[in-house]
């Protein structure tokens, strides 16, 4: 899921036709919302997260995972190439449900904390 946003970032789209192979439900509309939001804002994204999920708890059909995203190393730019601002990405708290549903595995659900969070 994060890869797919990323690629989708380096372009802001909301309509890229990656975002829904990993995520679905309020997560994809998160993802969808901050993209489009990008977009209206002329706002790409480099670089990718770095990310080591822990999982919370499991079931045969739904993962609840916690993670620190390291956006570091993925930055907001502004079209002329310019960075959008001197903050040089952080760390957010990231909570996920993964359900199973016909047979794949999509992220379902995820909320991510302000920067500086972990």
């Amino acid at each position: 899921m994060w890869r797919d946003l990323a690629v989708a970032s380096e372009t802001s789209d909301a309509a890229s036709p990656l975002l829904d192979d990993h995520a679905t439900g309020g997560a994809l509309e998160l993802m969808k919302y901050g993209l489009r939001k990008a977009k209206a804002d002329d706002i790409v994204s480099k670089g990718v997260p770095r990310v080591h999920p822990q999982v919370v708890s499991a079931t045969s059909q739904e993962v609840v995972l916690r993670d620190c995203v390291d956006s570091t190393g993925w930055l907001e730019y502004k079209l002329n190439g310019e960075l959008k601002n001197d903050v040089p990405g952080g760390h957010e708290k990231a909570e996920a449900t993964v359900r199973l549903s016909s047979g794949i595995w999509k992220v379902s659900k995820l909320y991510l904390h302000e920067a500086g969070s972990c």
